[in-house]
């Protein structure tokens, strides 16, 4: 990455930057939901870290390190963290893999409602966009004590989703199959609280910007 770019991340609100090390030091802690038997000393399952339907934000190509994203969309310091990372997306395009995957934290009313609008969207084409869309609203409707399956229709709509084929995918089991299928293997990978961060294939929680933009320097540099 050059300095120029480097320098781009000054853009980033000064109030992220300073609260970026507090939402992923305590993430985990806030948000797990640790199955019995499991904790930080379990040894993780080997399962896949990216699977072929895996969600690509961005596809760099099998030559470029991937950085990969366990996320729940009703999760306060993911939606902290978003604007951080679509920034960092925007500085290393076309340099790094940036994958995402569902875990949708048990305790959270919506949280599955979200993944599984996001996933009837991914099936025609709009995953980015809805993903996007979860996050910028995240404050109208986290936390909230009703389904907002209704209000995730709507963002269907605005998207210029086919209704029907979006109603059916949403009713389908497989849809929230699909999100339970990257929730496991969360778990068998060790994820206990989102946000969770995996680089080149190793656990990596960040606490500064920097702290990203380094590792992903790094990871860039040792592929050459």
């Amino acid at each position: 990455m050059s300095t120029s770019a480097k320098a781009a991340l000054i853009t980033i609100p000064t109030v992220l930057l300073a609260v970026l090390i507090a939402i992923l030091v305590f993430a985990s802690a806030k948000n797990s939901e640790k199955p019995e038997g499991e904790g930080p000393g379990a040894t993780a399952p080997a399962v896949p870290l990216v699977e072929e339907n895996s969600h690509r934000l961005d596809d760099a190509g099998e030559d470029a390190p991937t950085l990969v994203e366990f996320l729940d969309f009703e999760c306060e310091a993911c939606g902290e963290v978003y604007p951080v990372m679509e920034e960092v997306r925007a500085q290393y395009a076309g340099e790094v893999n940036f994958v995402v995957r569902y875990f949708p934290i048990p305790g959270h009313l919506n949280s599955m409602h979200a993944a599984v609008a996001v996933e009837a969207a991914a099936q025609q084409g709009k995953f980015e966009e809805m993903y996007q869309r979860m996050y910028e609203t995240l404050p109208e409707w986290g936390e909230g004590r009703e389904s907002e399956a209704p209000r995730f229709r709507s963002y269907a709509e605005d998207l210029g989703l086919d209704l029907a084929a979006f109603d059916r995918a949403v009713a389908d089991p497989a849809t929230q199959e699909r999100v339970e299928f990257d929730f496991e293997a969360g778990q068998a990978l060790g994820v206990q609280g989102t946000p969770t961060f995996f680089l080149e294939g190793e656990q990596f929680q960040p606490q500064y910007v920097d702290d990203i933009t380094e590792a992903l320097d790094a990871a860039i540099a040792a592929r050459k």
